[in-house]
């Protein structure tokens, strides 16, 4: 599905990231763990394409990026679901309008999937804050919001980016459960964090790899977490 290949990415003259080999198998599960600034933001967008490696192959969906134009890769991004770290919304939409950005972007006939809608807000959790503007919504409910509207289109990768950074942890635990279940429900799944505790409090629930970013390469973690 995501395939990188001795991939390298470098940034501001200086090599971010070296000989990165990742694929990411339909049904897998992997937390990608590593110290602020390693460069788990840069891998993942050099998963779905955001980023072209300066050396290296990337290849989505069985075809590589730098053979991919704009409308190539806009329809590779259909099937993947991305939950940014920063949770940018229109702040003048409500929270379902905003959920529901992607169907219209990708001119899908929202009035058809209204049902769904539905049943994905309450999924997580916020069908009471369906009319809502963004600004009114705490954090929590910022980051449940961000993961409806990266599965709205139904996809068959979800990166996701520090999820549970800005919320405690019986939020965190809730947004991991619907993560883990999207799981069960045959998604790919990314997590990026760098919480370890949050690591170990999923893995009994999940069979996911755990990968680290440590001197500009992805290594295996180890059984400690």
């Amino acid at each position: 599905m995501i395939e990188l290949e001795n991939v390298a990415y470098s940034y501001g003259g200086g090599e971010l990231l070296s000989e990165i080999s990742l694929r990411l198998a339909p049904g897998s599960f992997h937390f990608l763990t590593g110290p602020s600034g390693a460069g788990k933001t840069t891998l993942l967008k050099l998963c779905y394409g955001a980023l072209i490696p300066t050396a290296g192959q990337a290849r989505l969906f069985d075809v590589d990026v730098r053979n991919m134009d704009r409308d190539d890769v806009a329809l590779a991004r259909r099937r993947i679901g991305v939950v940014h770290q920063d949770c940018q919304f229109l702040d003048h939409l409500s929270v379902s309008d905003n959920i529901a950005l992607p169907l219209a972007v990708s001119g899908r006939d929202t009035l058809n999937e209204v049902a769904n809608l539905r049943e994905l807000m309450g999924w997580v959790g916020l069908k009471a804050r369906a009319d809502a503007l963004p600004p009114e919504l705490s954090g929590g409910e910022r980051q449940r919001a961000a993961l409806a509207r990266a599965v709205i289109m139904s996809p068959d990768v979800i990166l996701a980016d520090e999820p549970t950074g800005n919320v405690d942890w019986e939020m965190s635990q809730r947004l991991m459960r619907l993560l883990v279940e999207l799981n069960r429900m045959g998604k790919t799944i990314v997590i990026a964090t760098h919480d370890l505790a949050l690591i170990r409090a999923a893995k009994p629930h999940v069979q996911a790899r755990v990968l680290r970013i440590s001197s500009r390469r992805l290594q295996l973690a180890g059984a400690d977490l």
